[in-house]
């Protein structure tokens, strides 16, 4: 039997903290601490730096990313990657749970 290769990735895109003036996000992070980053958590079957750069050009973008994005950031996502999907899609959502609760500021896809 052949060994399945994994290509879903979750990822991590800092915003700027601009985005802390829109009502919805607000509203979605009550224990935002001011001194950590805004951020938003997704998952893709794409390579991450491809979906960023499809986010700002507009295509199927989130609009927090597309308004806001800064850059990926990596170090709080790599280790995770590749996996199955099932598994990217609980990682995205376990991601936002674990950095909301460290203090981020965070929406997710």
């Amino acid at each position: 039997m052949r060994r399945r290769s994994y290509h879903h990735h979750v990822y991590i895109v800092e915003l700027d903290d601009r985005v802390w003036n829109e009502p919805r996000f607000r509203k979605a992070n009550p224990d935002y601490r001011h001194a950590k980053p805004c951020v938003y958590v997704g998952m893709t079957g794409l390579d991450p730096d491809l979906r960023f750069d499809k986010h700002k050009a507009g295509i199927q973008a989130n609009r927090f990313v597309f308004d806001y994005g800064l850059r990926l950031l990596p170090a709080l996502y790599e280790v995770y990657n590749p996996m199955p999907y099932e598994a990217a899609r609980e990682m995205e959502v376990e991601l936002a749970i674990g950095l909301r609760e460290a203090g981020y500021g965070v929406w997710q896809g």
